[in-house]
């Protein structure tokens, strides 16, 4: 998984919770979080997920997370993030501070699924704008999204978060296809 990351952004550790196949059980998981109203799935996973690998090191460390942001009118259609529930899970076993401030999606973007890796960059390269920066300099900042598959919306997060001096990232998803 870091490879895709590589000469990219400035990355420590990647990991994910499980794979996102086709026909896989895990898949339905991804899909009641998302499109089911079931924010609680997303809380409970990033719970199992942080005492999976409390152990590991993977959290030493971090100092902060920031959930990838949906865009207000998704938001508003959802009714919450589901990146922010699965990182709520993860918080609140490693005691590690959310900040949901930090950087907005300003762009809509269509939904990532049928699109090529082209695509899925040109989708989200600009979908991100950094609001507030106090307190992220020099920072290992933990992000958190349900699925990485190409990485480009981690890595357009990432890269308006990148302008911060020293600014280092981690990143968690409950699933990786592949």
């Amino acid at each position: 998984m870091e490879k895709q990351f590589w000469g990219q952004i400035p990355i420590e550790r990647v990991t994910a919770f499980f794979y996102y196949r086709k026909g896989s059980a895990y898949r339905n998981i991804i899909r009641v979080l998302k499109y089911k109203g079931r924010k609680d799935v997303g809380e409970i996973m990033g719970k199992h997920f942080a005492q999976e690998i409390m152990g590991s090191g993977f959290l030493d460390c971090i100092d902060l997370i920031i959930p990838i942001p949906l865009h207000h009118k998704r938001f508003k259609k959802r009714g919450y993030n589901q990146s922010e529930w699965i990182a709520r899970g993860i918080a609140g076993v490693c005691q590690i501070p959310i900040n949901n401030q930090a950087i907005i999606r300003k762009a809509y973007t269509d939904s990532q699924t049928s699109n090529s890796v082209t695509e899925r960059w040109e989708n989200v390269k600009d979908a991100f704008e950094l609001q507030q920066t106090e307190g992220l300099t020099g920072k290992h900042i933990l992000l958190i999204d349900d699925v990485l598959t190409t990485g480009a919306t981690i890595k357009a997060c990432a890269s308006v978060l990148s302008d911060i001096e020293g600014v280092r990232f981690s990143i968690i998803t409950l699933g990786v296809s592949g």
